[in-house]
């Protein structure tokens, strides 16, 4: 697909950040790494992916503003537009030598993704999309959601939260009534990669509750423009907003979506 300029630049941020992230994935056992709280941990790398992603997309948008999970919220001199960073999304993973991480952009335009990038740097996978324009990942390869149509021939993801996250058990309960119905569920710990799987038709569904836009923002445009469906879990709530979020391909998501989102006795 040929992008936009503000695409053009998120896929160089992307992958300039994603260099100095594989260098120092291929050291991980001398990161220096500090508590930042209850099981989740930041690292000396994703704070220096922030710094160049930062230096990358103000230098080349000085009015935009910025929202970013370690930096933190700046406004911009344009109100209209700000860029949502996640540096590292998979911490945990990156820490533990797990190869699956990555790096997600997303540009907001009056309240609405318009672009978005996730690059998985470790296996070289750039996973990007422009409202109206479809998904894509590499060079050339149209994403599209999986095709099938039966409950117990899919896979799904989630995040399976922590014990200091309030709801564990909601997502228990969800394990226990979507399992018998389904083939298998993943729990592979990056919310931005969980949303490419979907449009990439790797996954059929995804859910999670208690995360951040920055967490959400750049998959939920690339799984959408893959066409996925994609809602929150509870009625008048919005994903960005309140960090819940339901994805599926058309044919399963009305099925999937009653089994995650009925209530405990009901």
């Amino acid at each position: 697909m040929q992008g936009s300029a503000n695409l053009n630049i998120m896929i160089k941020a992307a992958r300039k950040a994603g260099r100095s992230l594989v260098k120092d994935f291929r050291e991980v056992e001398n990161l220096q790494v500090s508590m930042k709280g209850a099981g989740d941990f930041v690292s000396r790398a994703d704070l220096a992916a922030e710094k160049i992603l930062k230096d990358e997309l103000l230098g080349a948008r000085p009015t935009y503003g910025w929202l970013a999970e370690e930096g933190g919220e700046i406004a911009g001199q344009d109100p209209t537009r700000r860029w949502i960073v996640d540096p590292l999304d998979g911490t945990t993973n990156f820490l533990h030598g797990l190869p699956h991480w990555a790096i997600s952009i997303a540009l907001e335009h009056k309240g609405q993704i318009v672009s978005a990038v996730v690059f998985d740097a470790a296996k070289d996978e750039m996973f990007y999309a422009e409202k109206g324009s479809g998904a894509w990942m590499n060079d050339s390869k149209r994403l599209r959601v999986s095709g099938r149509n039966k409950m117990i021939e899919a896979i799904f993801a989630t995040g399976i939260p922590y014990a200091a996250k309030r709801t564990l058990p909601a997502t228990l309960q969800d394990l226990a009534r979507l399992m018998p119905e389904c083939a298998g569920v993943r729990r592979w710990g990056a919310a931005a990669l969980d949303l490419a799987y979907v449009a990439a038709g790797r996954y059929d569904g995804f859910w999670e509750r208690e995360l951040q836009p920055w967490d959400l923002a750049a998959g939920m445009l690339i799984a959408t423009e893959a066409g996925a469906l994609v809602g929150p879990i509870r009625d008048g709530h919005d994903p960005l907003q309140h960090g819940d979020i339901i994805a599926a391909n058309g044919a399963l998501f009305d099925h999937f979506a009653g089994i995650i989102r009925t209530r405990p006795g009901s």
